[in-house]
């Protein structure tokens, strides 16, 4: 097993504090083995085993028609001593009200609760009132080019070479973990993407006409990194000869972001300080997702470098917008808590670098402003805009 330092961090600075600690993603992202290494560091840290109760909510042996009260009482039956108990939850989005079991144990007993899920039934705009106010969610995204490099240490690579198959595989732990050619990563991927689409949208939200919203996503991964409306999506289904209700449009792209294929990145405007509703992009969970569905074309990795960036500053907890500057357009504008860095990404200088580097020095405040490229020769400093390679970006510990 390989561990994921980044997370269990952030599980041992919440360990014992009175709040839930939500683990939310993609399915396939890596939250079960999360929890595992959990159950590692509490045992090695002088937990009794018997004081950890792990459970996996997708098993038919407890999902099954379970209710909130089963839950309940299936837990609290294995908890037969004095002493804290450490719970450990697995895909709890399973059980109806969930959140009321947890929200009593929280409450009446000695515990310390950790849950994991991979739908909307796990994002903090849909828990109830129950745990409103005690939960922390943390975000479980697939591997970042740092945990990659992890997953294959040993194996001889450069990071040149590790950095160009994680833009062709992708950051799914099962892919990384294994030596698979192409056709078969993608092949994995698909069934991810297929389990997704058919248990948290097509089934949960009875979805009848899948080949119209199969037509919908393909339109969005086939614009990853574009902006685009929902009234852009029902122009281009009419112009094929289909009809879709722009709000069963925003329907679906709604679902496909709770159940954390795509993630919504907001425009915000740099001169009137505030965030736009209009326009916005969309980001694929991994980038693998969007060859698994579209084929891989060595010309699409150019497209897909935005995905890579931005769910890196994800990861390192900015809030990310795009950047709006009149008529002039700012990749990311990537913001946490007083600190502010600016992003523009492109494959290729020098050929860009006027352009991109323009466009950042019209922003006139003393925030730190980058240019990352795949470009090997790229490096250096333009009248303050710093230049960087992509994998210099994505390993650098601090921006």
């Amino acid at each position: 097993m390989i561990r994921r330092p980044f997370y269990m961090e952030t599980l041992k600075k919440y360990r014992d504090v009175p709040l839930v600690k939500i683990l939310a993603g993609i399915r396939r992202s890596g939250k079960s083995t999360i929890l595992e290494m959990l159950q590692m560091d509490l045992q090695e840290s002088g937990i009794a085993s018997n004081h950890i109760i792990s459970m996996l909510f997708s098993s038919e042996d407890f999902s099954e028609g379970m209710t909130d009260k089963e839950m309940y009482q299936s837990i609290r039956e294995k908890m037969t001593e004095e002493g804290k108990y450490y719970l450990l939850l697995d895909e709890v989005q399973e059980i109806n009200g969930w959140e009321k079991a947890v929200n009593s144990l929280l409450e009446n007993m000695d515990t310390d609760i950790y849950v994991t899920g991979s739908n909307s039934k796990l994002m903090s705009s849909e828990i109830s009132t129950y745990l409103t106010g005690r939960y922390i969610s943390i975000p479980v995204f697939t591997l970042s080019f740092a945990e990659y490099i992890g997953f294959k240490k040993g194996n001889g690579q450069s990071t040149k070479e590790l950095l160009n198959e994680y833009l062709r595989m992708g950051g799914f732990p099962i892919v990384a973990l294994g030596n698979f050619d192409e056709r078969s990563a993608y092949q994995i991927v698909e069934g991810i993407y297929n389990s997704v689409i058919t248990s948290d949208i097509i089934r949960c939200h009875n979805i009848t006409n899948y080949d119209l919203f199969n037509r919908v996503v393909n339109y969005i991964v086939e614009n990853v990194g574009k902006t685009f409306s929902a009234n852009a999506i029902a122009k281009f289904l009419k112009s094929e000869g289909r009809s879709l209700a722009v709000e069963t449009i925003y329907n679906y792209l709604n679902w496909l972001e709770k159940a954390f294929v795509i993630y919504r990145c907001p425009r915000y405007d740099l001169r009137g300080k505030s965030v736009l509703k209009t326009q916005e992009k969309f980001y694929l969970a991994d980038s693998s997702l969007k060859y698994s569905i579209m084929g891989f074309n060595p010309k699409s990795i150019s497209a897909m470098l935005e995905n890579v960036v931005y769910f890196e500053l994800l990861r390192r907890d900015y809030q990310v917008y795009i950047g709006k500057n009149e008529a002039k357009e700012i990749d990311f504008v990537a913001v946490r808590r007083d600190e502010r860095i600016y992003v523009q990404v492109c494959r290729n200088l020098p050929e860009e670098s006027d352009r991109e580097v323009a466009n950042l020095l019209e922003i006139k405040d003393h925030y730190p402003k980058y240019v990352v490229t795949l470009d090997e020769l790229a490096a250096g400093n333009i009248n303050g805009v710093k230049i960087r390679h992509l994998a210099d970006f994505l390993l650098c510990k601090e921006f």
